[in-house]
């Protein structure tokens, strides 16, 4: 399972779009949809959902077959938006589960919208319309955010730039997927403000390989928002240290070096991403953390897979282009060169770590089988990850 973010005009995650493996249909028929299997997979699929999704909505690609025999309503309507796929037709079978969805609760989304598209009866249903820039013209879709944006919501599919974000934002779309919030624009005569030297500077004195105590003890000192972060993470019952942590000086001194590394790194990245879309604070902290429990089943030599993953986001979490990013930092030749663009050993680990964010399922199966290892350890280390990026931001 991967997700893709819905982000609103403010970039708030609205909710996420779930890329299942095998697609939803193949998912629900699985099982027979007996009374006691429907009440311990609805509550399954909530708790999963909720860890998946942050307690936002999920959107959920349905088949004609997903949408007549009911199987969405096994989920929750107050989770779940109902996407149409675009080879759904509109009959009057479709038509009449989308009525009993509507009146049921659920969001109601077409997926793919185009002009004069098969669809139009159920136009007057939908809750959120769904426009895929990249399929459409700039006439066209002006066009349909102009026809049905007065009476629903219009979704913008595949905003790749920050200039596309501003024209779909101006033609009266509401919300917006893709990949244009993690891509920075770099104004090239701005000065880097204050705070973000000094998450640069902790995140540089804390990658040296001779670590300097005072240097760490000043650097976060120096910003009130990672002593504050610090403090409430090593105070929390996720450590349970018998006695209160008042101090960074003390903190440090009960660390052990590899503690301090990674979680000064959190709590770094953390405090650099306030004010930021969630799903991009989290997708760091989960591609670290999957970096992490992957290394010890593939070869990554003296690099560290899980600030690799921190760092593979602070290009977009600090709107600075890369190369100021790893300016300074005493990184490993392999980690630099992957974060850089260039040919690095670590790639393969890399596009793992991408295929399975983005539902690559194709790319996921043969990155996999090249480093050995299994889909459903992948999955698993991908599943843990996600869960304990949760429990670092609830405890933020």
């Amino acid at each position: 399972m991967a997700r893709q973010a819905i982000l609103t005009v403010d970039e708030k995650v609205f909710g996420y779009e779930l890329l299942f493996r095998n697609g939803v249909e193949d998912y629900f028929n699985s099982f027979d949809p007996d009374a006691a299997s429907r009440s311990t997979l609805d509550t399954s699929i909530l708790i999963g959902l909720d860890a998946l999704c942050d307690g936002r909505r999920a959107f959920i690609n349905c088949t004609r077959e997903v949408l007549l025999k009911g199987y969405i309503t096994l989920l929750p309507a107050s989770h779940v938006v109902v996407e149409i796929l675009e080879s759904v037709p509109a009959d009057e079978l479709v038509t009449s589960a989308c009525h009993s969805l509507k009146k049921a609760g659920y969001l109601i989304a077409l997926d793919d919208f185009e002009v004069e598209d098969a669809r139009e009866i159920l136009a007057s249903l939908a809750d959120i319309i769904k426009v895929d820039i990249r399929k459409t013209t700039e006439r066209q879709w002006l066009s349909m955010a102009g026809r049905y944006g007065s009476r629903c919501a219009m979704l913008a599919e595949k905003v790749e730039t920050r200039g596309e974000f501003g024209e779909t934002q101006k033609a009266g779309f509401r919300y917006f997927q893709g990949y244009f919030f993690r891509k920075p624009e770099i104004l090239h005569a701005r000065e880097i403000p204050a705070n973000q030297l000094n998450y640069l500077r902790v995140l540089r004195a804390i990658s040296q390989p001779e670590l300097n105590p005072h240097e760490i003890e000043n650097c976060i000192k120096g910003e009130a928002s990672l002593c504050y972060r610090l403090l409430r993470y090593l105070n929390s019952p996720l450590f349970g240290f018998p006695n209160e942590i008042r101090s960074i000086r003390h903190a440090l001194a009960i660390m052990g070096e590899r503690e301090q590394r990674r979680w000064i790194r959190l709590v770094a990245t953390l405090a650099a991403a306030e004010g930021k879309p969630t799903d991009l604070v989290l997708s760091a902290l989960v591609r670290a953390r999957f970096g992490e429990l992957l290394g010890p089943r593939v070869p990554h030599g003296r690099s560290d897979l899980f600030l690799l993953g921190l760092l593979s986001q602070m290009s977009a979490i600090l709107e600075l282009p890369m190369g100021v990013v790893l300016e300074g930092i005493p990184l490993d030749h392999e980690t630099k060169s992957l974060l850089l663009g260039q040919p690095s050993h670590l790639t393969p680990i890399y596009q793992l770590l991408l295929a399975e964010e983005s539902g690559n399922w194709e790319e996921l199966s043969e990155v996999s089988g090249q480093l050995k290892l299994s889909e459903a350890f992948v999955a698993e280390c991908h599943w843990k990850a996600i869960q304990w990026a949760r429990e670092m931001t609830a405890h933020g």
